[in-house]
């Protein structure tokens, strides 16, 4: 019974073993006695204060707008929510849709505009924002015209409406730092709104999400989404639940096609 019951554990470590290599969710965790393991115990709470780090340690600004200057898509200004501080702007995501003050941004009529948020992880701004606006503006420069990169903080997704009204561009992509998790703490993700003004609902918005290289979405294959919803934003008039993910074939609308819509990944 000992060497049956042996066999049958390894045969079930390797099932789970293989299962894993598939997915960052916490499966086949065994037990020691009535308990999970210790490691794992460990492992948990240490997911659990990375995702609270990444909620509260905030965006160094001077240094990441050193970084993005040093791109050559002109000096990024940075904007804030009204939310006063991080405690108010976790309270009240209200505040963090309505713009403090946009007087330091310029009007520059440009196809494309850029916000750089913090949203609810400033720690995947930090870890991929960068890189993300590169592949963005390889992917987009040859076919339109950029508007110099806002860095947003305590911000939410709807301050982008703002801050692209000011700006005068024609679509908005907000890069915005997700809801952290037990599994990622550092993911990064673009909602892109065409014609943008206060006021816009989600459901007339395109998200691409889970950017978090090398285990989530690449930078290069979501600056080819994006590229893909651009074009189909301004063929069809509008982005949004109509908008279909065109980066894979050349129509607007398909059986095979794929509506990325904002409550397919957590809104900030």
């Amino acid at each position: 019974m000992g060497e049956r019951g042996d066999a049958e554990g390894a045969v079930a470590q390797e099932f789970w073993r293989d299962l894993r290599r598939n997915t960052q969710a916490r499966i086949g965790l065994g037990r020691t006695g009535d308990a999970l393991p210790t490691t794992e115990v460990l492992a948990l709470r240490a997911a659990h204060a990375a995702a609270r780090d990444a909620v509260h340690v905030p965006l160094e600004v001077d240094i990441f707008a050193e970084q993005i200057a040093s791109m050559g898509l002109g000096d990024p200004v940075t904007v804030t929510s009204m939310a006063a501080d991080r405690s108010e702007y976790l309270r009240r995501p209200d505040l963090g849709r309505q713009p403090a003050d946009l007087s330091v941004i310029e009007k520059h009529s440009a196809d494309i505009g850029f916000v750089l948020a913090d949203g609810l992880s400033p720690r995947a701004l930090t870890d991929h924002g960068a890189g993300l606006l590169a592949a963005l503006a390889d992917e987009l420069a040859d076919r339109y015209t950029l508007a110099p990169p806002v860095i947003a903080t305590q911000a939410r997704v709807a301050l982008g409406d703002h801050i692209a009204e000011a700006m005068g561009v024609r679509t908005v992509l907000v890069i915005i730092g997700e809801r952290p998790g037990l599994s990622v703490a550092d993911s990064l993700g673009i909602y892109l709104t065409h014609a943008p003004r206060p006021g816009r609902a989600d459901s007339e918005r395109n998200c691409i999400s889970n950017i978090h290289p090398p285990d989530g979405l690449t930078y290069a294959d979501a600056a080819r989404v994006v590229a893909g919803l651009v074009a189909g934003a301004r063929k069809l008039g509008r982005s949004g639940v109509d908008l279909k993910d065109t980066s894979r074939i050349g129509a607007l609308t398909t059986s095979e096609t794929r509506t990325i819509a904002p409550q397919e990944a957590p809104t900030p």
